[in-house]
């Protein structure tokens, strides 16, 4: 019998254990910003330094922060099982990468990766990004943050959605299932037939449509499960 297709999903709450903060934490650099401020190309046009200032600072709390047993153990998933992994992150950090993941697809950008808005090319982000910054192929001063903002086509869903279509399991980690179209990968998996589970520290906005919930933090919910996937 072949081994299963997983897909996986993880969101802020699989980071928040590593001192990475989500959109609710009270105290936190999103609590001290308005969305529409610093997530939105509408206020990145109004007030680019704020913006750069705002995703400079995300940029160094995710360089400090180190990898959790969740990201490990999802790691050891993608090393160690027969079938297909797909790691698709809604996170901008790279606590994947540090914890051993290879091969992540992150749907909205990354903290480590520049942009050029005139002919988007990329390339590795400095740790303090300035405002204007000349873009290294084109040389036109348009260099932006490399995050899907609010209002934006979250990167590579084309690739996620075939692998959707391939699921025999579909696993949502540390994601509030409320913001699209990230929040409809579960009734697209269970379309094709796939085993969905959730695994949060409280139930998402979307919990009843998935197979199985588990409850509690991500650094235990995930490394058991990973040890019943792999059987060990």
């Amino acid at each position: 019998m072949a081994s299963p297709s997983i897909v996986i999903l993880t969101g802020a709450g699989i980071s928040a254990e590593s001192g990475l903060g989500t959109f609710r934490d009270e105290g936190g650099l999103w609590a001290q910003h308005r969305i529409e401020d610093v997530a939105t190309p509408e206020g990145f046009a109004r007030n680019p330094q704020l913006v750069v200032d705002f995703y400079n600072a995300r940029r160094r709390q995710a360089a400090e922060a180190v990898p959790n047993a969740a990201h490990e153990a999802l790691a050891r998933l993608e090393a160690e099982h027969a079938g297909n992994v797909t790691l698709v992150t809604q996170n901008v950090d790279d606590l994947h990468e540090k914890g051993g993941s290879q091969n992540v697809v992150h749907m909205h950008g990354a903290l480590n990766s520049a942009l050029c808005a005139a002919c988007a090319h990329r390339w590795p982000a400095p740790l303090k990004m300035q405002v204007g910054a000349l873009c290294p192929k084109c040389a036109t001063p348009t260099a932006r943050p490399d995050i899907v903002w609010f209002g934006e086509i979250p990167y590579q869903m084309e690739r996620i959605e075939q692998a959707l279509t391939r699921a025999d399991i579909f696993v949502a980690i540390g994601t509030s299932g409320n913001v699209y179209p990230a929040a409809g990968f579960v009734q697209l998996a269970t379309h094709v037939g796939a085993h969905t589970v959730e695994m949060n520290l409280d139930p998402g906005e979307n919990v009843s449509l998935f197979a199985e919930a588990r409850a509690g933090k991500a650094s235990e919910t995930v490394p058991a499960w990973v040890k019943e996937v792999l059987g060990s």
